[in-house]
């Protein structure tokens, strides 16, 4: 039996006024959603339990049958886990984003113009993250270059009570004043913040890019503190083999704490504009590899939602059905092997309010030995309607290993 999980970031979302009173689900073309899902298992999912943020980390931990609320201590050490930083436990890893603040003289007065600079490229921003370590790295603070504007800071001997470290996303177009914590110990990383901004105003990278007409990546924002996480290993625990196939170092973190493959994919970008097919090859070569389980993410309906851009977010749900569902299934269906799918978002991202939220999410789950009476078109409405629901979602990854 090979299972693939088809992750789609952020996909699920409300009815937008852009759109026609639609969501992106019920408006993008995915003939092959759609097909799977008259065949399938369809409802609804709540990902992110009560009293947890909905953020991508405690979403895919859900999916992936691991209960947040046990093991998850915070995004940045399983991103950290992605980059080969060893940490100790009483190390605190932070996310760094690079992004762009527009320039009132107080720190404070400046807004959230582009919580990701731009998408920086990977070089630029190593270039930068390199120079904020010469100026602000210390025996306490050190930084970690990532993938293109996601990095990340270990603080030494830390602390995670830190108060509301605002992630940026949340905050697009907003003066960034009062959602700089005010507790007193995270007073030092706010300084670290606030000097960043003197440090790369004028660094070459970002004299380029304003000359290039693009974001500059002119400060970090520091957020999704936390120690090293303890995952128990995915195959010990399901008894199957996994592979998770992501361009973030997010999914990556999540992979090496869980004792996953996660193969490295030139050309995923995380946005729109990956390389679908290359992904996708990759999920299919890990299978050939003796993968029983492969995780293939894509980030793109999630960034797009985070920047309000409806009709991209239409057309990388759309991406994902033609250019890498399609090539997954004529691979599933010309294996030897039965074969079971899930498909979903994580948590949804609504255009609306260009941030996640905690609202369940749909979900189908198809058997090719088992064929059930499904719904004419994969969608948030659709799903619903079933009245199928799982209330524990980590118990979405037991119902597709176990699925009759």
């Amino acid at each position: 039996m090979k299972y693939l999980v088809l992750l789609c970031d952020g996909m699920a979302d409300t009815p937008n006024a852009a759109l026609g009173g639609k969501t992106p689900m019920e408006c993008a073309k995915k003939p092959y959603m759609d097909a799977l899902a008259q065949k399938s298992e369809v409802g609804m999912c709540r990902t992110v339990a009560e009293g947890l943020k909905p953020g991508s980390d405690v979403a895919n931990l859900s999916v992936l049958g691991y209960d947040p609320k046990v093991c998850y201590t915070g995004r940045s050490p399983l991103e950290a886990a992605s980059i080969g930083v060893d940490l100790k436990p009483e190390d605190v890893a932070l996310r760094c984003n690079l992004v762009t603040l527009s320039d009132e003289e107080n720190y404070a007065d400046k807004t959230m113009v582009d919580y990701c600079a731009g998408d920086i490229s990977t070089e630029e921003a190593h270039r930068i993250i390199d120079t904020v370590q010469q100026k602000l790295g210390s025996d306490i603070y050190k930084f970690y270059g990532g993938v293109s504007y996601r990095h990340c800071l270990v603080v030494k001997n830390g602390t995670t009570d830190l108060g509301n470290m605002t992630p940026p996303h949340d905050i697009s177009g907003r003066v960034i004043g009062e959602y700089l914590s005010k507790n007193k110990n995270a007073a030092p990383l706010i300084e670290l913040m606030k000097k960043s901004w003197d440090i790369l105003k004028d660094h070459p990278v970002n004299i380029a890019r304003r000359k290039a007409g693009k974001h500059e990546a002119n400060s970090i924002w520091l957020w999704g503190e936390g120690r090293k996480p303890q995952l128990q290993n995915f195959e010990e625990k399901n008894g199957v083999k996994a592979c998770i196939v992501s361009a973030v170092d997010l999914l990556k973190g999540i992979a090496v704490c869980s004792g996953a493959d996660a193969p490295d994919v030139k050309g995923a970008t995380g946005y729109i504009d990956t390389d679908f097919e290359a992904k996708t090859k990759a999920g299919i070569e890990a299978f050939e590899n003796g993968a029983d389980l492969v995780y293939l993410h894509f980030e793109a309906p999630d960034e797009c939602g985070h920047r309000g851009e409806a009709e991209n977010k239409v057309k990388a749900i759309e991406l994902i059905d033609s250019r890498s569902l399609k090539m997954m299934l004529e691979y599933l269906e010309n294996s030897a092997d039965n074969y079971r799918i899930l498909i979903m978002p994580d948590h949804p991202t609504p255009l609306d309010i260009k941030t996640h939220s905690s609202d369940p999410v749909p979900y189908m789950i198809y058997d090719s030995a088992c064929e059930k009476k499904g719904v004419s078109s994969f969608n948030e409405t659709s799903a619903a309607g079933t009245g199928i629901y799982v209330q524990y979602g980590p118990d979405i990854m037991k119902k597709l290993l176990s699925q009759q």
